[in-house]
């Protein structure tokens, strides 16, 4: 394909990329206020989990909605970061899980995790893409200039 078909493909692609990456964050930020996570952190021992579990929850509401709509997305994957780095080792510390079953699971997490890090550190470097409100910000912003 040349960059002419590449860049129509761009927007839609990246957007679909935004889509798929933030879905897990909003839909299971769900489970930071119903008291389902906040079991599953206390018996995992999490210190001061009643006051982490609901934090945890806002930070990945309102980074996976930042990165889903492309508004202030490098923030928004910031937020991502910032909850997925302590979370990984102390929610899925498969190397201290004996149960086959269970350690298969965590391990699984713990690797799905580590590739869900890896995209929001690219998104702070990268940002939204098109399609985003962040483009469109600097697109209008660009034609301010350029009408001056």
């Amino acid at each position: 394909m040349g960059d002419t078909a590449n860049s129509k493909l761009a927007g839609p692609i990246v957007l679909l990329g935004r889509i798929l990456f933030s879905i897990v964050f909003v839909l299971s930020s769900i489970d930071h206020f119903d008291g389902h996570d906040l079991a599953y952190a206390t018996a995992a021992h999490i210190p001061l989990a009643s006051i982490a579990v609901p934090i945890a929850g806002v930070m990945i509401l309102v980074g996976g909605l930042s990165v889903l709509f492309g508004y202030r997305a490098k923030l928004g994957a910031l937020l991502i970061i910032i909850f997925l780095i302590p979370v990984t080792p102390m929610m899925h510390n498969f190397w201290a899980v004996t149960d086959p079953r269970m350690h298969e699971v965590h391990e699984v997490n713990f690797l799905k995790n580590l590739s869900m890090l890896g995209a929001a550190f690219l998104m702070t470097q990268f940002g939204a893409g098109p399609w985003s409100l962040d483009a469109r910000k600097t697109s209008s912003s660009a034609s301010a200039i350029a009408k001056s």
